[in-house]
């Protein structure tokens, strides 16, 4: 145990661990990762006023920003299966903030454009090799609250990078919050060199060891359960604004707050789920299900009440991130040793629920459906998802199943050589 530089099991609360120093590193670098990712939905009017664009042409920065995402954390996993995961971070972190440079300085649009993609496919790329990292400082039964505590930093830059991202381009031009998130990634790159340490186990990987997890079927459950929870939850949170105002009846005024509250709940939901799942990860992964379903069906019952639809958001918030922690966790202890690529395409995976479960809950507004239908859509998405994590754990219990008659097998086949040698030696 003192090689690895955990803590014995003994002195670990089964509710609290020694926090690594180096989770704290990674979760401050994805808050400043994460606001440059959701701070153009508060930026698009003066950007599109600065470029001379529409707003839907501006608001392509936020879908091409996606599409990076998904490609860019298994592309740049793959590139850098042979490296250091540590120079990695420290080699992506160099090329986020030359890609948030390039955006502050640009003069044109399209140049805006390249930039964010170059952003996006290092951003999830840290998101996919971080999660490794995290995973590897702390022991493998507190696995689910070192990711929770690391992707702390995504859930707290909805609650305050957004809204501080939107006020500093209301008040100082749309260019002033790209500095500002250049600042917190060249911190968080001192916090990576200084702090985060490099394990030798991190070194021992290669294009096809990584590639070969892909050959479990319980990695693509994985992935599919975390692709359908996610539509479930994006889907819904997308268009929940004009859900608000439209069928609520909150004034604009009223809904930033409401979405603060929203971010709280991801908060609560994410560091609860980490520890939940730490105790027993597929439970928590299909009562979490279990709740983002009921919460979508909630939206229905409470939309013309506003007391109660403000005490849905929160717990929409809750029961979407609850999750989130243990989705990551399963894919990478699924993918055993192997498990760089595998959490890279979980995040892939993560971004392709993101623009998935917005789009066809857009179709269903297009039909006349009217803006309760995504609440409906993403219930679809969420049993989906319940229906494959159950699955999961029917794989599991197969399993170990037949572990348990090959075992028992084996104990008959020495029993009964017991019995035989003897007989063999009297005939003999």
């Amino acid at each position: 145990m003192a090689a690895t530089g955990f803590p014995s099991s003994a002195s670990l609360h089964p509710w609290s661990f020694i926090v690594p120093i180096a989770l704290f590193v990674l979760g401050l670098t994805i808050f400043g990762l994460g606001t440059t990712e959701f701070m153009i939905a508060g930026l698009l009017p003066e950007m599109a006023n600065a470029f001379d664009v529409s707003i839907p042409t501006t608001g392509i920065l936020i879908s091409a920003f996606a599409m990076g995402a998904a490609i860019g954390a298994p592309a740049v996993a793959l590139v850098s299966a042979r490296l250091p995961k540590k120079a990695t971070l420290v080699m992506i972190l160099i090329v986020f903030l030359a890609g948030q440079t390039m955006a502050a300085t640009a003069q044109s649009y399209h140049v805006l454009l390249v930039a964010r993609v170059i952003t996006a496919v290092v951003q999830s790329a840290f998101f996919g090799i971080g999660a490794v990292v995290a995973a590897d400082l702390v022991p493998p039964s507190k696995r689910a609250s070192a990711i929770a505590i690391m992707f702390g930093g995504l859930t707290i830059s909805t609650i305050a990078g957004v809204p501080l991202g939107a006020f500093l381009g209301q008040h100082w031009g749309w260019r002033s919050p790209f500095w500002v998130v250049n600042g917190l990634a060249l911190i968080g790159l001192i916090g990576v060199v200084t702090l985060v340490p490099s394990h030798k186990s991190q070194q021992e990987a290669s294009v096809r060891k990584e590639l070969f997890a892909f050959r479990s079927g319980r990695v693509w459950l994985g992935l599919v359960t975390t692709a359908l929870s996610q539509a479930a939850l994006f889907g819904c949170y997308s268009y929940i604004t004009p859900l608000l105002t439209d069928v609520t009846g909150f004034s604009s005024a009223v809904v930033p707050v409401l979405l603060v509250l929203f971010g709280v709940g991801t908060f609560c939901g994410s560091v609860l789920g980490g520890r939940f799942a730490d105790r027993n990860l597929m439970r928590t992964l299909w009562i979490g299900m279990v709740l983002l379903a009921a919460s979508l069906a909630l939206f229905s019952a409470t939309a013309h009440n506003k007391v109660l639809m403000t005490v849905t958001v929160i717990v929409f918030g809750i029961a979407g991130f609850l999750i989130n922690p243990g989705l990551q966790t399963r894919v990478l202890n699924e993918a055993k040793d192997a498990a760089t690529l595998a959490s890279a395409g979980n995040i892939s995976a993560f971004n392709i629920g993101n623009a998935a479960g917005p789009w066809v809950a857009g179709l269903a507004i297009s039909g006349g459906h009217g803006y309760l239908s995504p609440s409906w859509v993403g219930l679809v998405f969420a049993l989906g998802a319940l229906a494959t994590a159950l699955g999961g754990t029917a794989v599991d219990a197969a399993e170990r199943r037949r572990g348990r008659t090959a075992t028992g097998s084996a104990g008959d086949e020495i029993a009964s050589s017991k019995w035989t040698t003897p007989a063999r030696s009297g005939r003999s």
